[in-house]
């Protein structure tokens, strides 16, 4: 997608060497997210430059987001052409409306793709959507004023946007029921203390703090950190001799890769 278009949807993306930042960029409603955003950023994480080797979410100015813009789950707000609303779902069919919540949700799975290590980089309000935005990425380094809230329960609703399982395992099955049947808020010391963040730092520093980290993820050689997310990713759900066949196959391509490095 080009700038105007990211623009449109209240995106910006910013790619600089092996580092890619995607910024929510509608401060007047904190960032507030909508059906066309969430295609939007499917979009990104599909063209994304092979050379990404990290992805930064940030949110502009001082929330990093709100959550679902209120007005898309009102039937009489005019939408602007090519936009859709959450309550035009229930014009479709049970299946059909599962379908479409699954496009949404591509907005939000890419960034758990292995060939890059994406940070959510949170200040301010990290409501519903925007909770699973953060949950989404690998890492999350916070400001301390950073409030993550599950509100979709205030609502009615149940989280869909792929929040769950990663806040399963950030904090365990009762943390996590806790917390999304109460809807309410986490502050960035807790968030540290019970896993869902790896920093808080004060406001001002949240720019260098995050800045730092990604380089230290592309200090590495190419394909390290790839490689290693990957083993991870879904280590507590294989038995050990898979585990261990999937560490050897890497560290077998690893060998092969510096030794191409240094001939």
């Amino acid at each position: 997608m080009t700038p105007e278009q990211l623009a449109t949807v209240g995106l910006r993306l910013h790619v600089e060497g092996p580092v890619a930042t995607v910024t929510l960029d509608r401060p007047e409603v904190r960032n507030a997210q909508t059906p066309a955003m969430w295609l939007a950023l499917g979009e990104i994480g599909r063209t994304l430059p092979d050379e990404v080797r990290v992805v930064v979410v940030a949110g502009e100015g001082a929330s990093f987001s709100a959550g679902l813009d209120r007005a898309m789950l009102d039937p009489t707000t005019s939408l602007e052409d090519g936009h859709e609303s959450v309550v035009g779902l229930l014009a479709l069919s049970d299946e059909e409306a599962s379908a479409r919540i699954e496009e949404f949700q591509r907005g939000f799975t890419w960034l758990r793709d292995p060939r890059f290590v994406s940070i959510a980089k949170v200040r301010g309000h990290a409501i519903g959507a925007g909770f699973q935005l953060a949950l989404s990425c690998d890492l999350r380094v916070v400001a301390e004023d950073a409030m993550f809230s599950m509100k979709e329960s205030a609502l009615g609703l149940v989280p869909d946007l792929t929040g769950t399982q990663p806040l399963v395992e950030h904090v365990g099955y009762a943390r996590a029921l806790e917390i999304c049947a109460t809807a309410r808020v986490v502050t960035a010391e807790e968030a540290v203390r019970i896993g869902l963040a790896t920093a808080a730092v004060p406001a001002a520093e949240l720019d260098d703090a995050v800045a730092g980290l990604a380089a230290s993820l592309v200090a590495p050689m190419p394909g390290v950190v790839a490689e290693t997310k990957a083993l991870l990713q879904g280590a507590g759900d294989r038995d050990l001799d898979e585990q261990r066949r999937l560490e050897r196959e890497a560290q077998v391509r690893r060998f092969r890769a510096v030794a191409a490095a240094l001939a």
